[in-house]
């Protein structure tokens, strides 16, 4: 069942830039409590739902943005295929819209790709108000830049995204999770050596526990378990973590993606350790400041994903020289900031 509401969606963005009325985009709701709270009318996209095209023998699938990635992967699995990244699912109506703008990738990332590796195309709608394509079969951008992966991660604040066309591949035919007890020292070691020879697909370290994830070809698969040893783990802890709906999430405090250096000294027992070390997930009640100088201190980043304070942002502010080629880029696409106001930064 597909509903488009292209012409409709249009008209109220069109009216909202004549009258300076910002919006706020909401899809499936799963991901409003993410990033700052935005100013605005409320401008559904639920109801803008389906898939335009899909391509089995060319892996690649367009789908408006209001489709659940639910129903998603129902149409997909019928052909023995998925989305090829990692995709977190906060719940049953988790948007394709929503995750775009999100722009957040799971414990697949360092094996199968980012999200936006995995986007070859877009339709949005200005802030304007004017429906535009870019990536995929018409390939047009704005100042050079490639607007489809520019939308990944801005949080609605570049356009109401309409359609995406995302690259697919083969389910595997069968994923094992094993688990070892060791130290975080030994375990990057592993994980160093396991790099390119095994069918990996996810990797997380947490209270003395190695769990990694092999999935692909039955024979491969089998024969990588046969050599590697350890315990088996349950294969659904990869997809609470992809979700965040692990016990470790729900501790008190803010939770943040400290985007660090894979063999960065940051206390093991303070963090759940993903991407083979890439991201630290931590739970703290310590000020953003901090947490921000910290991951800086490391040769990271932190990325606030949510928490009881939403003023300090998914990201601090970039360097100005930065700021100013994103602010060109916002003024093209968003000239009066209506669209997601304050979500990203503030006064965008």
């Amino acid at each position: 069942m597909t509903h488009d509401d292209t012409a409709t969606l249009a008209a109220i963005v069109r009216e909202a830039y004549d009258r300076q009325t910002p919006l706020e985009i909401v899809g499936g709701g799963t991901r409003r409590h993410l990033g700052r709270a935005p100013d605005g009318q409320p401008l559904p996209l639920a109801s803008h739902s389906g898939v335009v095209e899909y391509e089995p023998s060319g892996f690649v699938v367009t789908v408006r943005a209001g489709t659940t990635l639910h129903d998603l992967d129902a149409v997909l699995s019928r052909e023995g295929q998925k989305v090829t990244v990692d995709i977190p699912r906060f719940s049953s109506t988790s948007t394709v819209g929503g995750a775009i703008a999100a722009g957040f990738t799971g414990p697949g990332r360092p094996y199968t790709g980012a999200l936006r590796d995995s986007v070859l195309g877009t339709r949005i709608i200005s802030g304007t108000g004017q429906v535009l394509t870019f990536g995929g079969k018409v390939l047009k951008n704005v100042a050079g830049f490639d607007v489809s992966r520019l939308m990944v991660g801005a949080f609605g604040t570049l356009g109401v995204i309409l359609d995406v066309t995302l690259r697919v591949s083969r389910c595997p035919e069968d994923v094992q999770v094993i688990e070892f007890e060791m130290s975080w020292s030994d375990a990057r070691e592993r994980l160093k050596r396991w790099e390119g020879d095994l069918p990996l697909t996810g990797a997380f370290y947490h209270r003395g526990v190695l769990s990694v994830r092999l999935a692909g070809r039955a024979a491969r698969v089998t024969a990588a378990v046969r050599e590697l040893g350890g315990e088996r783990g349950r294969p659904e802890v990869f997809t609470e973590l992809r979700d965040l709906a692990l016990e470790f999430f729900r501790a008190p405090g803010s939770l943040w993606r400290l985007l660090v250096p894979p063999d960065s000294p940051w206390d093991p027992q303070e963090t759940l350790i993903d991407w083979a070390g890439a991201q630290r997930f931590w739970v703290t009640l310590a000020p953003a400041q901090k947490v921000r100088e910290k991951a800086l201190q490391y040769g990271g980043q932190a990325v606030w994903v949510w928490g009881p304070d939403r003023s300090e942002g998914p990201w601090a502010a970039p360097p100005a020289a930065t700021m100013a080629l994103l602010t060109r880029v916002k003024a093209a696409l968003d000239p009066q900031a209506i669209l997601n106001r304050g979500r990203l930064y503030p006064d965008w």
